[in-house]
């Protein structure tokens, strides 16, 4: 009988072999500047606990509380009986905090992305994509059942020229783009996609997954970094990173917000969002209004970390963020790296294709505010080592 399943096993055996399998290791401590990682304690440059607010003892307190109150699980999804008072007063807290009309809540970043687009575009509409858009935005545009108009990345005359050619062949468009680029670190100049975009009438999103916490007065975001508030149709952001819990969000006007509501299929047709994992996003809320004291020291960790490693001769790319590539080029060369760094105790993941283009592999280095200057001395130690064994530096 013919294994229906032996293309699986092949396709596996050939990621091996070309380096692209990726190993996914086990922690077994809470998040932080140093990590239990396969039993070994490591100083971790892989999370996106930007702020390092993931075991900040407050979160974890109100997370406790709101377990104690209301239980563990949902046990609905929002429109049936899954809404908590919880649910509506985070997002009437982020609204504010974001500085818009609304907000809307969803279970992770990417299900907010699905949500948002599949709502405001169909098959008689367009999307004006940068080319290293998010997944999840990649994801959202393809069951929006939208034709898709790919621009080249943050090239302004090329969304102006794309939109132009293709006038009067949609009903609606809308353009989108990542605020921050997980890969690459660099920015958006949404500014000037704001100016391109409401010249020709066309909607626009940002999805600030790597923003938000990180850009803008005390972490409000991309928008706020470039001062257009209530001229950006949709926010989309992530609690899961510099939050430190889990969970997305969509924030803009109000006549958006409510037809998420009505329509955003992930708040429709899933669960809603725990109620401790709810009041641990309110907390962190708490934290960044109260002061931007780990915002400040998110980039002030960034910079030094930046600056030595390319006095140390390191290719960081165009990295304009605390996100700190490491160019390497291959994906064998990229893992062998990361091997030695765990060995040296900084756990590190190299990234490739399909994540990075091909020859384009690194290894990407999260900073974090709870890294102290001792634990980014000890890793600029080791990448120099690890660097010059592998012939990456001299």
């Amino acid at each position: 009988m013919t294994d229906r399943l032996a293309w699986i096993t092949q396709e596996i055996d050939a990621l091996k072999e070309a380096g692209l399998y990726n190993r996914i290791r086990t922690i077994s401590s809470p998040q932080g500047a140093w990590l239990t990682v396969d039993g070994k304690r490591v100083l971790n440059f892989c999370s996106n606990n930007y702020l390092g607010m993931a075991n900040h003892p407050g979160l974890v307190a109100r997370a406790r509380e709101a377990l104690e109150k209301y239980g563990c699980g949902p046990a609905a999804v929002r429109t049936i009986a899954g809404t908590l008072d919880l649910h509506l007063e985070l997002e009437q807290r982020l609204a504010a905090f974001k500085g818009v009309e609304a907000a809307i809540t969803f279970q992770s970043g990417f299900t907010a992305n699905l949500a948002a687009i599949s709502a405001l575009v169909g098959k008689e509409d367009v999307i004006f994509s940068d080319e290293l858009n998010h997944a999840s935005i990649i994801d959202g545009c393809r069951l929006s059942g939208a034709r898709i108009v790919r621009y080249a990345h943050c090239d302004l005359a090329d969304l102006e020229a794309r939109i132009r050619e293709n006038e009067g062949t949609y009903r609606r468009a809308l353009a989108i783009t990542d605020g921050v680029f997980s890969m690459d670190g660099d920015i958006a100049p949404l500014d000037r996609i704001y100016d391109i975009t409401s010249a020709y009438g066309v909607m626009l999103m940002v999805d600030d997954a790597h923003g938000e916490g990180v850009l803008g007065h005390g972490g409000r975001g991309i928008v706020d970094h470039f001062h257009l508030h209530g001229k950006v149709d949709v926010e989309v952001g992530t609690f899961s990173k510099a939050f430190g819990v889990v969970g997305g969000a969509v924030a803009g006007s109000a006549p958006v917000v409510e037809w998420l509501r009505q329509r955003g299929r992930p708040f429709l047709f899933s669960s809603a969002v725990t109620a401790a994992d709810t009041a641990a996003c309110l907390a962190a809320i708490d934290l960044l209004e109260e002061s931007t004291r780990l915002v400040d020291q998110l980039w002030a960790n960034a910079e030094y970390f930046k600056k030595e490693m390319k006095s140390l001769g390191f290719d960081t790319g165009v990295s304009v963020t605390p996100i700190t590539p490491i160019m390497l080029g291959e994906a064998p060369l990229a893992q062998q790296f990361s091997r030695e760094l765990f060995e040296e105790g900084v756990f590190a993941m190299a990234i490739g294709f399909p994540t990075v283009p091909r020859g384009k592999a690194r290894i990407r280095v999260m900073i974090s505010a709870a890294h102290s200057h001792d634990d980014l001395d000890r890793g600029l130690e080791v990448f120099a080592r690890v660097g010059r064994k592998l012939g990456v530096i001299a």
